[in-house]
């Protein structure tokens, strides 16, 4: 369903506008002429539900700072943009610290508006989702993906929230194993009740009974007071096991105890609890392995192993990256209030490309300081240079990786020799490997290597010959003496 805009301002022809623009976005509109009116469209029961706001400031009555002051007041979270004939500092200013989300100076062209609207409503689903996080009350419908694969998990996860079986979510570190399970939580008759997450990995083995099962005071040195545990904590919920293949062998009969009978003992107590708990367990690593080199017990693992669900790394599942780099962006810039409004298309490309051993985890870091370390309103691939060190692609302005290549067959260095110094514009970038041999397997000159190294970075930068020369760190001058003496003149070229 399109999201619903609300469109405040006095003057008519511009309402107009604005309107046909918005709906050629592809929106809903709700049109009103004044400050009040926008109020009452905001708060009133029979309306549509308002997505976003695009608000003149200078209105008659209550102007637009007025409406973000009553909007604060009233707790309203629709995410606004502002528009206004005049660009003054002060104005957007004072627009941004009264809450506005973005603003635009009249007479705005759609391009720059439907940018506007779009990292508006992502910053909104964005907010949305970090609330229903933190309560407790995540879903499938939070988890941003367009992947088939993805997809089959998440319709596995939707039929597992139905009932109470035992589900086992593998996957690398960083896959989002942890959001599958708070969605298959949040989807589930237990929603309202606690969701409890133990990191089997980071717990010493001489408290691992404790933590999970309680204790009571006086049971072991240092139990000062008594402790319910993490299973009657979670009493009525669900209790997530990340890294399940992290317990020790004595918790994992006690674990399983636990599991059989829907009781358990704490450490020093006299009578085990009933407790009513529905486990999902995590781990990046082959569990059944473990059960063969005797580290997991087998009669474990076939009690949690009821539904696996596996989740594929970022690398198998490229088509949501651009989707996550929104959903990243809009969060981050909202967390951090950068005014970033977009990634450049060449970053997307990218980023697509790259490897994220760290999976989605990477991802979602790589944004974050992106957005904290950018000093413009777009990102761009130098921005995400970080990346190069667990990437097989090369980052725009990092060296060359240099390999020692096995000699070429004949037809390729032909091609090699007749490659120009100075490529198209448009062509695109090599990978950034460097071959250091020649077909006869010797040390390829260094001119040789100095000429194809300018030539990488030439058709890197799109020809921007200032960016070529400040990224090798030589005088524009040099750069052009360089090419010069690698090119060679029309008298020598027949010698």
């Amino acid at each position: 369903m399109p999201a619903t805009i609300l469109i405040a301002d006095d003057d008519a022809i511009q309402r107009r506008l604005v309107e046909n623009m918005v709906q050629r976005c592809g929106y809903k509109t709700v049109v009103v002429d004044s400050g009040d009116a926008a109020i009452a469209a905001l708060t009133g029961d029979e309306g549509p539900a308002i997505d976003a706001v695009v608000l003149d400031l200078v209105m008659p009555g209550l102007d637009g700072l007025g409406v973000l002051a009553r909007m604060r007041e009233l707790d309203l979270t629709a995410p606004v943009i502002v528009q206004t004939a005049h660009g003054g500092i002060d104005n957007v200013v004072s627009a941004m610290r009264a809450g506005a989300q973005d603003f635009v100076v009249k007479p705005v062209g759609i391009e720059r508006l439907q940018v506007s609207l779009r990292n508006a409503l992502d910053a909104k689903g964005e907010l949305q989702r970090i609330r229903h996080s933190r309560e407790g009350k995540l879903t499938f419908k939070d988890i941003v993906t367009r992947s088939e694969t993805m997809g089959s998990v998440i319709a596995m996860g939707r039929k597992a929230a139905s009932s109470a079986i035992p589900v086992l979510i593998e996957g690398e570190s960083g896959v989002g194993k942890e959001l599958i399970a708070r969605a298959i939580h949040g989807t589930s008759e237990r929603a309202a009740k606690p969701f409890v997450t133990v990191n089997c990995g980071a717990i010493p083995d001489n408290l691992v009974e404790s933590i999970l099962f309680g204790h009571e005071k006086g049971a072991f040195t240092g139990a000062t007071e008594r402790h319910a545990g993490k299973f009657v904590e979670a009493n009525g919920g669900t209790l997530f096991l990340d890294e399940i293949s992290e317990l020790p062998l004595a918790a994992q009969v006690k674990l399983l105890r636990a599991l059989q009978q829907g009781e358990v003992e704490a450490v020093g107590g006299r009578k085990p609890v009933k407790v009513d708990v529905r486990i999902i367990s995590a781990t990046n690593r082959n569990l059944l392995n473990h059960v063969k080199a005797g580290h997991f017990r087998e009669d474990l693992f076939y009690r949690l192993h009821v539904l696996p669900l596996t989740i594929p790394p970022l690398r198998a599942r490229r088509e949501d990256i651009p989707h996550l780099l929104r959903h990243f962006l809009a969060r981050f810039c909202a967390e951090e209030n950068r005014p970033i409004t977009r990634i450049s298309g060449e970053a997307v490309s990218y980023l697509t490309h790259a490897d994220w051993p760290g999976n989605v985890r990477q991802l979602e870091n790589a944004v974050y300081r992106a957005v904290v370390m950018s000093e413009s309103d777009e990102l761009r691939p130098q921005d995400f240079a970080q990346i190069t060190a667990t990437s097989s692609i090369a980052a725009p302005g990092e060296p060359l990786t240099l390999i020692a290549s096995p000699p070429m067959a004949a037809t390729e260095a032909v091609m090699q020799t007749e490659t120009p110094i100075v490529p198209a514009m448009h062509a695109e970038p090599a990978h950034g490997s460097l071959r250091m041999l020649d077909e006869a397997g010797e040390m390829r000159p260094l001119e040789e290597l100095e000429a194809e190294a300018i030539r990488f970075a030439i058709a890197h930068y799109r020809g921007q010959m200032s960016e070529v020369a400040r990224r090798l760190k030589i005088g524009r001058s040099t750069l052009y003496r360089k090419l010069e003496d690698a090119v060679p003149s029309d008298d020598t070229a027949g010698t």
